[in-house]
């Protein structure tokens, strides 16, 4: 098939969509990142924060896969709902034009009427609560799983809650209650830079649940997430700007992956 000049070439079969966020490339960004903190700051609680991310964000990769497919047993239920409400309809149809033929009295064929409509309602009720079961029954595993996502975002900020750039670039006596801080001025500018990336990643592993899922709470709960990263992030990025305001750190070229 001939192509036209100028115009675009086709990906080629398999070739990676950037129109989506992807579960996979997240996970492996995760994993690449708990090995670079491990790198720099062996047996760090932040690196074992950054595992628990990883294996989170594997849970989460299965958790998005089953989501984004159809419960076809509900759907099957509820088209058997559908056909016994139509069938129902039919036969109260049928048997009212018989007893209408058959001379039936008034008070026989308004019984008979309101038999038939409450027999249809509450297979209609039926009805309903087995198509809004499928939405349900998702929206409780995001949420369960935002919850999770949101738990380790505060767990992450707890590890920068005492990394303060004010004691790097002017230290301080201890005193008996103050926290261990053992980082040169550039360790804690690259310790509160993998707080901010673990941040961001917990932001997407979010973000996933999104893609696929039109619920509102869901959504609701996947930007309360963003915003609360994103929040715990600009306070990060505040202490990195006051290090670098303070004192321009050098160009470390030990670690050009990060």
């Amino acid at each position: 098939m001939a192509v036209s000049p100028g115009a675009p070439e086709a990906p080629p079969a398999g070739a990676f969509s950037y129109g989506e966020l992807r579960s996979a490339p997240v996970r492996a960004t995760i994993v690449q990142l708990e090995r670079r903190i491990h790198e720099r700051f062996p047996g760090s609680g932040l690196g074992r924060l950054a595992g628990e991310l990883a294996s989170l964000a594997a849970q989460n990769e299965a958790v998005v896969e089953r989501l984004r497919h159809p419960l076809w047993w509900l759907r099957t239920l509820t088209g058997v709902g559908i056909a016994a409400v139509l069938a129902v309809s039919l036969w109260a149809g049928r048997q009212f034009v018989r007893m209408a033929a058959g001379g039936i009295g008034a008070a026989d064929l308004v019984q008979g009427i309101d038999a038939a409509i409450n027999e249809m309602i509450f297979l209609s009720l039926v009805v309903l609560f087995l198509a809004s079961l499928e939405t349900r029954l998702k929206r409780r595993t995001a949420l369960g799983m935002l919850h999770r996502l949101r738990s380790i975002a505060h767990v992450v900020d707890m590890h920068q809650l005492t990394k303060d750039p004010d004691h790097a670039l002017r230290p301080l006596g201890p005193t008996p209650s103050s926290p261990r801080r053992s980082l040169s001025r550039e360790q804690l500018a690259r310790y509160l830079d993998y707080c901010s990336e673990l941040l961001a990643l917990t932001s997407k592993l979010a973000a996933l649940h999104a893609q696929h899922l039109q619920d509102p709470v869901v959504l609701g709960a996947v930007n309360d997430v963003e915003s609360l990263t994103a929040d715990l992030s600009r306070k990060i990025w505040q202490k990195i700007t006051i290090l670098d305001t303070a004192w321009p750190l050098p160009v470390d070229r030990s670690d050009p992956p990060d």
